[in-house]
């Protein structure tokens, strides 16, 4: 399967996206799949999924998983706050910006009715901390390109705070977000990213840094599943054979000639263990 042309980008404002309003902020959001009349901006529209995405990105690192031969229909995918089209808040990072961004994604799963979170990265960070500190009750978690423990290199964080360019120049090097993605991928990703900017991602890589859940995963009785890329050097494949083993009920997938990034780079195979996996929870 091709990647749709949206695939990161080019950043921009886009005319679908819909916003819900809380906690004194608004959360964009978009919904797919919905068939040929999308609804209407600020409707509750409904989704059976919610994509969030991970440091640095926005929802469109998701087109390939909300195009129409993505795993599950309707589907949304939110903007954290600090991302894209959504606002800012003011938090340190750390639990309190992972308290801010799990807020965004109860707000959007109650305004679309979708039950099933998948996470990327500090997207999955978010998802475990809404299955595991709020009073939101998941009906499914995919954790992709995760952990139960996210440390951040000490060079790259002290690049992320006086050399932004060679910490975006790092994460794009072979075998952390991406394996061997083409170059049009790398430039919207590396573009993407930039947009995003230094200190939103700068907060959201500190804030996987302070995340640790590792005595906690008992308490998840959500059905998971654990996926990542072969290649992925970011949260490599040990990560998730940890989330598959002390998770109560997770699954374990590894996607071939991928990296941190596999829903990207390699979105046919991905699709389908997630897809497979949602058919048999029933999902």
């Amino acid at each position: 399967m091709s990647k749709p042309p949206d695939t990161f980008g080019p950043p921009g404002p886009r005319v679908d996206m819909e916003t819900v309003r809380h906690d004194g902020r608004e959360t964009a959001y978009r919904v797919a799949g919905t068939g040929a009349n999308p609804p209407a901006p600020n409707s509750e529209a409904s989704a059976d999924v919610l994509y969030v995405h991970g440091s640095g990105a926005t929802h469109r690192l998701w087109a390939a998983q909300y195009a129409p031969d993505g795993p599950a229909h309707p589907a949304a995918a939110l903007d954290l706050s600090g991302h894209g089209e959504s606002d800012d808040v003011a938090t340190a990072p750390g639990p309190e910006t992972l308290d801010a961004y799990a807020r965004d994604v109860i707000a959007v799963a109650e305004a679309t009715g979708a039950e099933t979170l998948v996470g990327n990265s500090l997207g999955g960070a978010v998802v475990l901390s809404v299955a595991l500190d709020t009073g939101f009750d998941p009906g499914a978690l995919v954790l992709a390109g995760t952990g139960a423990r996210l440390a951040v290199h000490e060079d790259l964080r002290e690049w992320l705070a006086d050399d932004f360019d060679r910490a975006v120049d790092f994460l794009h090097e072979r075998d952390r977000l991406f394996h061997d993605a083409d170059d049009r991928t790398l430039e919207r990703s590396w573009a993407q990213m930039r947009t995003t900017g230094r200190a939103v991602t700068r907060r959201d890589f500190l804030t996987c840094h302070a995340f640790d859940v590792r005595d906690r995963l008992d308490d998840v009785d959500a059905p998971a599943l654990a996926v990542v890329g072969e290649h992925d050097s970011l949260t490599p494949p040990a990560f998730h054979e940890y989330l598959a083993e002390r998770l109560p009920d997770c699954e374990y997938v590894e996607i071939p000639d991928a990296a941190h990034l596999s829903m990207a780079e390699r979105p046919g195979e991905f699709n389908g263990a997630v897809g497979r996996f949602l058919d048999s929870i029933g999902g």
